[in-house]
């Protein structure tokens, strides 16, 4: 950075301001030409009119008339036509080059509560017949009652037992 040499505030201002004008005349030759090019145009398109005096040069120039405006008409038609089609065929091209990069707005996706079974459904429809019930395929595993468990699954109610109850306090009283 330092071997290179800066423009002062000063040439900058004088670089940009040359910069300026050389533009702005560019521009306006480019105006002008623009301009002559229109009235050739216009010259080569629209002949200046004349107007007859009598109503059957009158009726024979309207005619005349309607018949240029009925050409132009065409072609404006035809050149809409074309410039719509080529529209389409650039915006369905701009679709394709985007579809190819792959750089699209993927939509954020919502979290659903799904079973399996539904997924599938969901996934296959008809076709779907394999029940995906985890718990119907674990193992069945049966319980050992134990005789001391049963015991007391049996004492049921204390006041039925009150009597066999009284007996032990005896015991322990003796």
């Amino acid at each position: 950075m330092a071997t290179e040499k800066r423009l002062s505030a000063r040439r900058k201002h004088t670089l940009k301001s040359c910069m300026l004008v050389v533009a702005n005349n560019l521009l306006d030759a480019e105006a002008t030409v623009k301009a002559g090019e229109r009235e050739k145009f216009l010259a080569e398109k629209c002949p200046p009119l004349e107007l007859p005096y009598s109503k059957d040069e009158l009726v024979e120039l309207c005619q005349k008339l309607h018949e240029q405006i009925d050409i132009s008409e065409e072609e404006r038609y035809s050149m809409e036509f074309k410039l719509n089609m080529v529209l389409n065929e650039v915006r369905d091209l701009n679709i394709k080059i985007v579809d190819l990069r792959g750089k699209f707005k993927r939509p954020r996706l919502k979290k659903v509560r799904m079973s399996a079974d539904a997924m599938l459904k969901a996934l296959l429809g008809s076709k779907h017949t394999v029940n995906m019930d985890l718990r119907a395929n674990l193992k069945q595993v049966k319980k050992e009652v134990k005789e001391e468990d049963k015991q007391l699954r049996d004492v049921g109610d204390w006041r039925k037992n009150i009597e066999d109850k009284s007996d032990r306090k005896k015991m322990f009283d003796s």
